[in-house]
């Protein structure tokens, strides 16, 4: 039991799943429901007054979807993670709404433990995403813009120095901060500091933003993800 509960919103507009979920997660010792709201507006409104630390947010939904209202709610200085639900696990709005800076997804029908487990996980900072499950999103969703969309991140990426990139690829891979120290023999302090320069540098709001943008540039392919950037920046950050 945490010292204290994760304060968590859900947002979906059908009463009955808010009523399941609230039946399902009410029971966790480590999180306290603080409200529900029916649509990403109303789901605004309460995390101004809650504070919630996580919002549980459909994405389908009138007036405001879970989209929008997840780009508004983490573009808040005091943002709460969000986790989307979702029907389907292959669901390209899943994949705009990690794009809008959610932290992760389950699917309605995920066994209650599984959402507990998903709630303590992003609250405590990271992301409920396997590398798997990104690849299979983001092969969902290419198309004819594939090429254009890894020029671009390429560019983005191009901002970063030789060791930032090289963590920001093992973000991508899924590893943990222990893992990524290992490989890179640094300090995961030091993994740390790199991580928060790589989020402050490309504009992004977690862990899952970088593994997106990693697999945008092409990086996450079957070599390892250890190929170069052209017109990335020299030197590389202990």
């Amino acid at each position: 039991m945490t010292a204290t509960p994760i304060r968590l919103l859900l947002v979906d507009d059908d009463p009955l799943v808010r009523a399941g979920l609230a039946l399902m997660i009410g029971g966790a010792e480590d999180i306290e429901i603080v409200g529900e709201a029916a649509d990403g507006a109303e789901a605004e409104e309460l995390v101004r007054r809650a504070r919630p630390d996580v919002v549980l947010m459909d994405i389908r939904m009138p007036s405001v979807d879970g989209i929008t209202a997840t780009r508004r709610l983490r573009a808040r200085p005091d943002a709460p993670q969000v986790v989307v639900l979702t029907t389907f696990h292959a669901d390209e709005q899943v994949l705009h709404a990690l794009r809008a800076g959610a932290a992760g997804f389950v699917l309605k029908d995920t066994p209650p433990a599984e959402i507990v487990s998903a709630v303590l996980r992003v609250a405590a900072g990271d992301p409920v995403l396997s590398p798997a499950v990104t690849r299979q999103l983001m092969r969902h969703a290419a198309g004819t813009a594939a090429d254009t969309r890894q020029i671009r991140a390429r560019e983005r990426l191009a901002v970063l120095n030789d060791r930032e990139r090289e963590v920001a690829v093992a973000v991508g891979r899924g590893l943990a901060n222990a893992r990524i120290a290992a490989e890179l023999f640094i300090s995961v302090a030091t993994v740390k500091a790199h991580v928060s320069r790589v989020l402050a540098k490309l504009g992004l709001d977690n862990r899952v933003q970088i593994a997106l943008l990693a697999y945008d540039a092409g990086l996450l392919d079957d070599d390892g993800g250890r190929d170069g950037i052209p017109g990335g920046g020299s030197g590389g950050g202990h």
